[in-house]
């Protein structure tokens, strides 16, 4: 009967650190272009269950790009260029995935009349004049963040803060605001669990705490609460709710917030 308890015990264990496993996998292969070895696709269903995971993809990305940042330094390459280097392989292992989001969703909220222009726009893939404005000004922001601090330590810490958090947020947004599409990755994965959300927020919070101390780590949460809510409220009053594009852009405005935070003296 011991015998049988222990094996139960152990078969449980694996079935936990298997479905710990399985969740990652399914984030790191939708979030990032990173070839994962016997790779099957996903689902939107199976991406909502694992969204908790979806920080500690984020923080792997962060990790990433702080490598290339401290190569840059060494060889003693100006901040600017070190930043601007690490933003090329951040979005390079993500497939450009949020800031396409990003251009997407301005293009389309600031560009057509009427919601149903405004989707018609988000799914068109050319980039307009607020595409590009968006996305310039998001690039722009980050890199003078990262190249304004001290040096490789802090940019890591930075780094690992934002990318993590930024993808904390994505859970909740997807759980609170109802789709604007009946079709799309969206609307196939819907509301994400409420273990997954809650998980996922609670591991983007400990990165900034731990990455930027409690004064910076406060600020950082408190400005991402505000861009949740305002990302929240202008895509309810634009298109009725939320598409993968919005999720993407409020990604990239939660970076932005957690960089500015890390970069105030």
């Amino acid at each position: 009967m011991g015998e049988v308890e222990r094996t139960d015990g152990r078969t449980t264990m694996e079935d936990w650190l298997g479905g710990i496993t399985h969740d990652l996998k399914v984030c790191l292969l939708f979030a990032t272009r990173i070839p994962v070895p016997q790779a099957e696709p996903v689902g939107g269903a199976e991406i909502a269950r694992a969204s908790w995971a979806l920080p500690v993809i984020g923080a792997l990305v962060g990790l990433a790009g702080a490598l290339v940042y401290a190569v840059a330094y060494r060889f003693g390459l100006p901040p600017f260029v070190g930043a601007s280097l690490t933003l090329a392989v951040t979005a390079s292992l993500t497939g450009c995935l949020h800031e396409d989001g990003l251009a997407d969703t301005a293009d389309g909220l600031f560009g057509g009349r009427d919601r149903e222009a405004r989707l018609a726009i988000m799914r068109d893939s050319r980039i307009g004049t607020y595409g590009a404005a968006a996305l310039s000004l998001s690039l722009l922001l980050r890199i003078g963040a990262l190249a304004s601090l001290a040096g490789p330590a802090s940019v890591a810490l930075a780094l690992v803060a934002s990318h993590a958090a930024a993808r904390a947020l994505l859970p909740a947004f997807l759980r609170l605001v109802p789709r604007a599409r009946s079709d799309g990755l969206a609307a196939e994965a819907g509301r994400p669990p409420q273990a997954s959300v809650a998980l996922a927020a609670l591991l983007g919070m400990v990165a900034v705490m731990i990455a930027l101390g409690p004064g910076r780590g406060l600020a950082s949460f408190l400005l991402l609460l505000a861009a949740l809510a305002a990302v929240r409220w202008l895509c309810l009053k634009a298109i009725g709710g939320q598409t993968g594009d919005v999720a993407g852009a409020l990604e990239q405005v939660g970076e932005i917030a957690v960089l500015l935070a890390a970069a105030v003296a």
